[in-house]
């Protein structure tokens, strides 16, 4: 990859070359020293389940050995590895969810945590048929946190936020055996069913991935998404800045990086504290600055308008600009790489969560008993971190700008109710999007989520993607560091509806909306499920059916994986912008591009150019609407 297109961000850009200057290590300085990657481990053919191995499989017949020494052949291999990934990723999204969840369990009026949308809270309750009226809300919480903890390890039956799914798709579920029970019981089958002498078998690993990842979707990460909005409130559109001009030269700044909402939400009630204020002014500071990296930036901002530092690949660059007092990280797509990093500046790398310590890191454990004193802690450890600052070292980029977020379900609805003026059927919300649709003003909907990668070029893949789907007339919504890199290049400003197509551009002013819709973070890819299936009811047609389509242009994480899979199961068609590791099986790529179409009614696409990709998402829509005969 060439040092002058490692970004489609001026901002990186530039200190990449500050840190080429100052001969100071980055991720893509890595990815360049790993120079060619693995041949076995890039196809997925490289086997170290057992101490007899690791045996590598040869793609091609008579240039090495072809199955395992346990006999395990490319097929199986592949499958196992594939099975695992989208295991990890759903147990990543699936504990955070379990976490919220003891924190709502804790939730009381005189603690620090408190139950902030008592409606959605009690309309969860009805759903899961808990009795609410005439009761206590922080009695109806635990008695909710009670039951959605028993999702993760209940003995018989199937998740309960599955019922929010189409009968149609249901039914698909049911008859393929990959119904989600427990979500603990679904990981624990995949690492069973991969143990040496287990599944033997490629396509019976995949359904079991798809059960696994569908326990991620509609169960650990919804769980995850609808708590954290019933604790810290259901997002609505706000306004907000994005990329590392949010930095501020005379100012304390925090870099708040990972994922769980549990510690963002007091870091940012303790950076508003008047004494810490006070504190930061006496060391010579104008206040504090807190900003948001990767998806702890999207549960902040969508919250609270603090303003998006970047995303994965900029958490380095963040550090480089030298005027970062503390990155303050938790969990999940955290660099280890940042304690060395930190090293060369003044910056304080302090870690919070004991699922997350890093070597070298200075280690404040979050006490969550004891929550916002403990993020005074964290906080007053950066404020007294200023005065050590090296201005010589410092270079904030000015490149930033204007977005528009937080666009959960609910807001969606409120807001798309105006395009129907006085003809709005208010007994269903999502009567004007369903009619969009229908009648062509919109050709379809695009779900662009996923991370970056050093292998592509940083947030091209989601940026021109994303231009030629609104160019197209396709409204898009987003989530994560996809989201992220669509309010750094603007397309979340509501400027940016002059690149839309002429049906959209009108939708997005009659309703006044971006063309681009925040959605949240990497979990609150649920919301987008919970959104197409309230379309897929109101016309009464399988999801598979609908002009709807997914990406992941740059995705790296096992987390990606399993959503991935999930949105596939659920029905909707979803392209790759990065090889996954089956390529060494003929017949897990067969499954996963093509079978699993027989299968769920959707499939994987893996296209690396993503204006190509975009085109082969349109055509796919158009074919949807035509067999719909709209």
């Amino acid at each position: 990859m060439s040092e002058k297109t490692i970004s489609l961000d001026l901002t990186t850009e530039k200190l990449y070359k500050k840190a080429k200057e100052e001969k100071i290590e980055t991720v893509w300085d890595r990815k360049k020293i790993m120079k060619a990657p693995c041949g076995f481990g890039e196809k997925g053919i490289c086997c170290r389940l057992c101490s007899m191995g690791p045996c590598r499989i040869s793609p091609v017949k008579g240039k090495g050995a072809q199955k395992g020494i346990c006999g395990a052949t490319a097929d199986v291999i592949v499958a196992r590895n594939f099975a695992r990934m989208v295991a990890g990723g759903a147990a990543a999204h699936s504990d955070h969810g379990r976490d919220i969840v003891h924190t709502l369990y804790m939730a009381d009026k005189d603690g620090n945590y408190k139950v902030k949308d008592e409606e959605k809270l009690r309309k969860i309750a009805n759903e899961l048929e808990i009795q609410t009226e005439n009761r206590d809300i922080y009695d109806v919480a635990r008695e909710v946190a009670e039951m959605l903890l028993n999702e993760f390890g209940k003995p018989f039956g199937t998740l309960e936020f599955i019922e929010r799914a189409p009968e149609s798709r249901k039914k698909i579920w049911k008859e393929l055996n990959i119904e989600p029970r427990a979500i603990d019981r679904e990981i624990a089958t995949i690492m069973h069913s991969t143990h040496m002498g287990c599944t033997g078998d490629a396509e019976s690993l995949i359904n079991m991935s798809m059960r696994t990842a569908l326990s991620d979707g509609w169960g650990g990460s919804m769980i995850g998404t609808d708590i954290s909005d019933v604790l810290f409130g259901t997002p609505v559109p706000r306004e907000t800045e994005a990329n590392l001009g949010v930095l501020k030269d005379n100012m304390v700044n925090i870099v708040l990086h990972g994922h769980e909402p549990t510690l963002s939400e007091m870091i940012v009630l303790a950076a508003e504290d008047p004494e810490l204020v006070e504190l930061a002014k006496s060391v010579g500071a104008e206040g504090i600055n807190l900003v948001g990296m990767c998806c702890t930036a999207n549960e902040v901002t969508m919250r609270h308008g603090v303003k998006i530092a970047g995303n994965f690949l900029q958490q380095e660059l963040a550090v480089l600009t030298g005027a970062v007092e503390a990155v303050i990280v938790d969990v999940q797509c955290i660099m280890p790489s940042l304690v060395t990093l930190s090293e060369c500046f003044h910056t304080k790398f302090i870690t919070t969560s004991p699922k997350a310590r890093i070597k070298g890191a200075t280690h404040l454990e979050f006490e969550e008993e004891n929550a916002l004193e403990s993020a005074k802690n964290i906080v007053r450890e950066a404020i007294e971190n200023y005065k050590n600052r090296q201005r010589e070292k410092v270079f904030i980029p000015q490149e930033k700008n204007h977005a528009t977020v937080g666009y959960s379900v609910e807001s969606i609805k409120n807001q798309l109710t105006r395009v129907m003026n006085s003809n709005v059927d208010n007994s269903n919300p999502i009567k004007p999007l369903a009619d969009c649709i229908t009648s062509g003003v919109l050709r379809g909907a695009a779900g662009i989520v996923g991370c970056n990668n050093p292998k592509v070029k940083q947030d091209y893949g989601h940026i021109e993607m994303i231009k030629k789907l609104i160019a197209n007339d396709v409204i898009v919504v987003t989530t994560g560091c996809s989201a992220q890199a669509a309010a750094k290049a603007g397309l979340m400003s509501k400027d940016a509806r002059k690149l839309a197509g002429e049906g959209l551009r009108r939708v997005c002013e009659l309703v006044d909306i971006p063309p681009v819709l925040h959605m949240g973070s990497c979990v609150d890819i649920s919301r987008i499920l919970n959104l197409v299936s309230d379309v897929s009811k109101y016309l009464n047609v399988d999801i598979s059916k609908l002009p709807v389509v997914g990406a992941a242009p740059e995705w790296m994480s096992e987390k990606a994986v399993s959503i991935g899979t999930y949105v596939v199961s659920t029905g909707i068609d979803t392209w790759l912008g990065v090889v996954p590791p089956v390529t060494g099986s003929e017949e897990v790529v067969d499954i996963l591009t093509n079978r699993m179409e027989d299968m769920v009614g959707a499939k994987f696409y893996i296209e690396q150019d993503p204006i190509k990709a975009a085109e082969q998402m349109l055509q796919r829509i158009e074919e949807k609407r035509e067999k719909l005969g709209i």
